[in-house]
């Protein structure tokens, strides 16, 4: 299983997220993923800049550094004639070092620009579509699309990288992970989900594609500093699927508010002990996944980089 480094762009500033990159690649890191939101969960957390804006500063001040968007939505907020365009652009500045990650979306982030928030299965209807819209455009060709969702009108993408980007779907459901596994090149999973990683291989009868998953952490040297970090920048573990409905980063404060501690930080391995993070990273390899991205949550992120990453790149 590779290890790789979350950038989360609610916790973090633009500028800032550029240099936790280069601090990522320098540490060891072969991959990173990046969260793409309008909003941030929670007030508190203070930023949400436009990923596809650091994701040039990251090309540009990075050499190796692979990166995975975690995951866009291609499908009200951004139409994704525009996701094609940004992706195939971000591409062409890191050749073979891109991934676009892509999801149904939330609330929080889609509601901005007055559209009607659908039911989750037509937001995976289209998704679905927007992933044929994409990949269309991907190959440089004219497009005229007429689908159930959208319209594209005579649009060609100019600026190309010589391989399309690799296509990932999130998925936290049988449904989901159906549709990935029909077509997406990677999966994306928000847990060790082994019933998912199984849905999405079994779609095609193949056990070769990756499996990209996220493990949320809050390390201290000081076990009750780490739950006091965790408990002030991310105390929405428990708040679940259901949060997918929330429209406001209020919205998520509240219904924090009414969880207890161990709720808050369900979703999240709070601790001191090194050994207690190796354990959850084995869960998700014994799932299936292949490529793990750690996010810990909080401001110490050098503090993370420089003294625990050396010793969790050396697990298998």
């Amino acid at each position: 299983m590779q290890l790789g480094y979350h950038l989360s762009a609610e916790e973090h500033a633009a500028t800032r997220l550029v240099d936790l990159a280069v601090a990522a690649e320098r540490a060891g890191f072969g991959f990173a993923t990046i969260s793409d939101h309008f909003h941030p969960w929670l007030d508190t957390q203070g930023e949400s800049p436009f990923v596809w804006s650091v994701l040039g500063g990251i090309a540009r001040a990075t050499e190796a550094l692979e990166v995975v968007t975690a995951v866009t939505c291609p499908t009200i907020r951004i139409h994704p004639a525009i996701v094609a365009q940004a992706a195939a652009t971000t591409a062409t500045m890191m050749p073979g070092r891109f991934g676009l990650g892509l999801g149904s979306g939330e609330n929080l982030n889609e509601h901005i620009t007055g559209q009607r928030w659908p039911a989750p299965r037509e937001r995976l209807d289209m998704l679905e579509e927007a992933v044929d819209v994409i990949r269309q455009l991907f190959t440089g060709e004219l497009v005229a699309h007429r689908g159930r969702y959208f319209r594209v009108e005579d649009a060609r993408l100019y600026s190309l990288p010589d391989d399309p980007p690799p296509v990932l779907i999130a998925a936290s459901g049988p449904v989901a992970a159906g549709l990935a596994g029909r077509v997406a090149d990677a999966l994306f999973v928000d847990g060790p989900n082994a019933d998912v990683i199984a849905r999405f291989h079994g779609e095609r009868g193949d056990d070769e594609r990756p499996v990209y998953g996220k493990l949320m952490l809050c390390w201290d040297e000081d076990r009750d500093a780490a739950r006091s970090t965790a408990l002030e920048w991310w105390p929405v573990g428990g708040v679940g699927t259901a949060g997918a409905d929330l429209r406001l980063p209020s919205d998520f404060a509240s219904v924090a508010a009414n969880l207890d501690e161990e709720a808050a930080l369900a979703a999240a391995v709070v601790t001191d002990d090194l050994a207690e993070v190796e354990k959850a990273m084995e869960s998700f390899a014994d799932a299936g996944v292949t490529h793990l991205s750690l996010h810990q949550i909080g401001p110490a992120q050098e503090e993370f980089l420089h003294l625990v990453a050396e010793r969790l790149l050396t697990v298998e």
